[in-house]
C-alpha cells in the first residue's frame, strides 16, 4: 500500500512538470512582435502575425523577440566639417522599421550602433561636399540623400529605414554671432524699406488728394459756369421770344385793321378825312415842319368851304 501511494505521488508530480513544462513553452505572439526560434543552436523559424505557438522543450529557443513596430532613434550631435571648413553639431532622427526578423537577428552585432556609425559618417560626407550657407538651407536634401544611402546599406541587416530628420545644426560660436548679426541688419534694412514705402505711399495719397481736389473744384466752376451760361440763355431766349410775340401781335392787330377796313370799304373822302386826323395828331408833337400831301390839302380846303356855307 505504500509503494503504491509513493508511486502515485511520484505520478502526479511527473504530470505537475511536464504541465509546468508544457504551460512554460506555450507562447501567444502578439501581433506586433516576431519570435526568431533555434533549434539545436540553428536558425529553425519566425513567429509572427500573432498566434498561439508551442516550442519543444530543452530543443527550441527563442533567440530574439523583435518589435515590428516602426521605431525612432535620436542619436548624439555629430561634429562635422563643411567645404569651406566650418565645423558644426548636428544631431540626427533616424525613423526605421524591421521588415526581416532572421537578417536583423544574425544580419549585424548591435544593430542600432550600427545605424548610428552609419549615419554619423555618411552624415561627414554629404556635408563635407556643401558649404556652410547650403548646409543651413538644405535640410530636405540632406535628408533625402542619407535617408537613401541608409536604407540601401541596412537593408542586409532586415532593416527598412523610412525617414531621417536633421534635428538641430549648431555652427560655431562666432559664426552665430555672425548670422545674428546679419539677421539683424536685414530686419533694419527692411525696417527702413518698409518705414520708406511708407511715407511713399502717404505723400502719393496726399497729392492724389489734393489733385482730386482741385478737379474736383474746377469741375464745380466749369458746372457753374455751365449753369450761368444756360440761365443767360435761357434768358434771352425768353426775351426774344417775348419781342417776337410781341411784334408778332402788333402786326396780327395791324393785320386786323388793315382787314376791317377792307371789308368797310370806306370812301375816298373818309380815307382823306382820316388822313387829317392822323396828321393832326402828328402836329400836336414836337415836330416844327410837317409836308402835307396835295389831296389833304385840297380836303382841307372843302372843309373850310363848307364851315362858311353853314355859317352863313
Amino acid at each position: 500500500m505504500e509503494i503504491m501511494d509513493i508511486l502515485l505521488i511520484v505520478l502526479a508530480v511527473i504530470i505537475a512538470l511536464l504541465l509546468i513544462v508544457l504551460l512554460v513553452n506555450i507562447k501567444v505572439i502578439p501581433q506586433s512582435k516576431a519570435y526568431v526560434v533555434e533549434r539545436l543552436g540553428r536558425y529553425s523559424t519566425t513567429w509572427q502575425h500573432g498566434g498561439l505557438k508551442v516550442k519543444i522543450p530543452f530543443i527550441e529557443r527563442i533567440a530574439k523577440i523583435v518589435s515590428l513596430k516602426e521605431q525612432v532613434v535620436d542619436f548624439a550631435p555629430q561634429a562635422v566639417i563643411t567645404k569651406d571648413n566650418v565645423t558644426m553639431k548636428i544631431d540626427t532622427v533616424v525613423f526605421f522599421q524591421i521588415t526581416d526578423p532572421k537578417l536583423y537577428c544574425y544580419g549585424v552585432e548591435a544593430p542600432l550602433a550600427a545605424i548610428e556609425n552609419l549615419t554619423a559618417t555618411t552624415l561627414r560626407n554629404i556635408i563635407g561636399e556643401m558649404e556652410l550657407d547650403a548646409t543651413l538651407t538644405s535640410r530636405d536634401t540632406i535628408n533625402t540623400k542619407i535617408r537613401s544611402i541608409l536604407d540601401e546599406a541596412t537593408d542586409p541587416w532586415g532593416i527598412k529605414v523610412n525617414r531621417v530628420e536633421l534635428k538641430n545644426i549648431l555652427p560655431p560660436k562666432e559664426i552665430q554671432d555672425s548670422m545674428e548679426k546679419q539677421m539683424k541688419a536685414e530686419r533694419e534694412r527692411r525696417e527702413a524699406i518698409l518705414r520708406a514705402e511708407g511715407e511713399k505711399q502717404s505723400r502719393i495719397l496726399e497729392a492724389q488728394g489734393f489733385k482730386e481736389s482741385k478737379i474736383l473744384e474746377a469741375e464745380a466752376e466749369k458746372q457753374s459756369a455751365i449753369l450761368r451760361a444756360e440761365a443767360v440763355r435761357e434768358q434771352k431766349i425768353r426775351e426774344a421770344d417775348g419781342e417776337a410775340q410781341a411784334i408778332l401781335k402788333i402786326k396780327q392787330a395791324e393785320a386786323d385793321g388793315i382787314r376791317m377796313i377792307k371789308e368797310a370799304q370806306p370812301s375816298k373822302e373818309v380815307v382823306q378825312i382820316k388822313s387829317l386826323e392822323a396828321f393832326a395828331k402828328a402836329a400836336d408833337g414836337n415836330a416844327t415842319k410837317i409836308i402835307i400831301p396835295s389831296e389833304i390839302q385840297g380836303l382841307a380846303g372843302l372843309a373850310g368851304g363848307l364851315e362858311g356855307v353853314l355859317k352863313k
